[in-house]
């Protein structure tokens, strides 16, 4: 979800201000994916190298993941989301990773969509701590398979994503879903993603129905 911080500089405002405009943004396109159909979303909210920032603008993205994870516990129920969780939940304070997972506990019964959020993820890391999990399970390194992998990723029954969106022009897999994005398809935005509403989402969805996917055989 690209742009945040540009798209509050062009308006001469703190970044901070374009965190809170994109996750409107975010919510509206939750809200459109859910009314489209669509079964899986996943949201990459803060990466294993956004720690690299100002100390205040993570401890802002943390507050607002802190705060209104629970505060739209109606909005989830009244359009059964279930919420779930990707990327190192070690590497989060105590008090965040109990809310997610309290989060994900009290929507898990929720049937239309499933929206999963990325956070403290890397798919580098994603891949690393599968390799150790399959390690810690008695898997035979040295024998190991794409298919063994793939059991030990943090959300092994989610299938593939068949469509990788990014806004604000941004052209780069910025280490995202590495392992499962290799046959993905890709749409690149030139809008801020606090710009975005449910018309934007729209237009990728139907860009995606025209491309012909060939997963490196013949169509």
């Amino acid at each position: 979800m690209d742009g945040n911080g540009r798209w509050a500089l062009a308006r001469k405002e703190p970044r901070t201000k374009g965190h809170l405009a994109g996750l409107q943004a975010a919510k509206r396109v939750v809200k459109a994916a859910a009314d489209l159909g669509i079964r899986y979303l996943t949201l990459y909210v803060f990466s294993t190298e956004n720690w690299k920032r100002t100390a205040e603008e993570v401890s802002f993205v943390m507050g607002l993941i802190k705060q209104y994870l629970r505060s739209e516990l109606d909005f989830y129920r009244e359009n059964q989301i279930q919420l779930r969780h990707a990327g190192d939940m070690a590497g989060l304070s105590a008090d965040i990773a109990a809310e997610i997972r309290d989060v994900c506990g009290e929507t898990a019964e929720n049937e239309k969509l499933q929206v999963i959020i990325a956070l403290n993820y890397g798919g580098r890391d994603e891949i690393v701590r599968a390799v150790r999990r399959a390690a810690l399970a008695g898997e035979d390194l040295s024998a190991i398979t794409e298919a063994a992998i793939a059991r030990y990723l943090d959300n092994p029954d989610i299938p593939d994503p068949d469509l990788i969106i990014r806004s604000a022009g941004e052209y780069r897999t910025s280490n995202f879903l590495l392992w499962e994005g290799a046959y993905a398809e890709y749409y690149s935005s030139p809008i801020f993603w606090p710009d975005w509403t449910e018309k934007d989402l729209f237009l990728a969805v139907e860009t995606y129905q025209k491309r012909v996917r060939r997963f490196g055989g013949v169509p």
